[in-house]
């Protein structure tokens, strides 16, 4: 069983998690401009079999390739995607219109995307076996390469420790699957449950 769905319990015909207890583990300290080169450079653009992003804000921002040109995040989804790696994304706002306009054109197989508006989380958790965990959105000015000038003051943590992954994995995952949505008191901002951006 992969790690990622190593917490969920089938008993009597339904699904429970175990509890995250406290979990302690080594981490790396990522503070501003680090983020790039540490989650983007080093963690997103290295996966190799998935990628499971929690972020409260999801816009395409932009990974220079060279001093002139640059991918967004979308298109670097896609060439991952296109390499076989799994890809999922737990947002909580609607899509930047950029990126919606990106994945319009084509959605990758191996990507989805959910929305949960009371998701604030922010985790990035790369082939079930690194994560960053931290204040950092999906954006330019949180994780992409911003001047110092135009850059957020993020503060997070990278971390290959597998307990603190399995806790932030079993959390992602209950989210993902909607354990929480029944008893959820924001049915009046979500109405259709874990509902996908609507690209038509």
């Amino acid at each position: 069983m992969s790690r990622r769905r190593q917490h969920v319990i089938e008993k009597d015909d339904a699904i429970t998690f175990e509890t995250v207890g406290p979990v302690r583990g080594q981490v790396e300290l990522i503070v501003n401009e680090e983020h790039f080169e540490r989650v983007v450079k080093d963690g997103i653009m290295r996966a190799d079999r998935s990628l499971d992003i929690s972020t409260a804000d999801f816009k395409a921002m932009l990974i220079p390739k060279d001093r002139r040109n640059a991918d967004s995040i979308v298109e670097v989804f896609r060439q991952l995607a296109d390499r076989g790696v799994e890809i999922r994304v737990l947002h909580a706002g609607v899509p930047s219109s950029a990126a919606l306009d990106e994945l319009r054109c084509v959605l990758p197989k191996n990507m989805t995307i959910r929305r949960c508006p009371r998701l604030h989380a922010k985790a990035v958790i790369v082939d079930c076996q690194k994560m960053y965990l931290g204040s950092a959105n999906l954006t330019g000015a949180g994780l992409g390469a911003k001047s110092n000038k135009r850059r957020n003051f993020e503060l997070g943590v990278w971390t290959e420790s597998p307990e603190m992954i399995d806790g932030v994995l079993q959390h992602f995952n209950a989210l993902w699957e909607g354990h929480h949505c029944e008893s959820c008191g924001r049915h009046d901002v979500c109405p259709t449950p874990l509902e996908e951006p609507d690209l038509g």
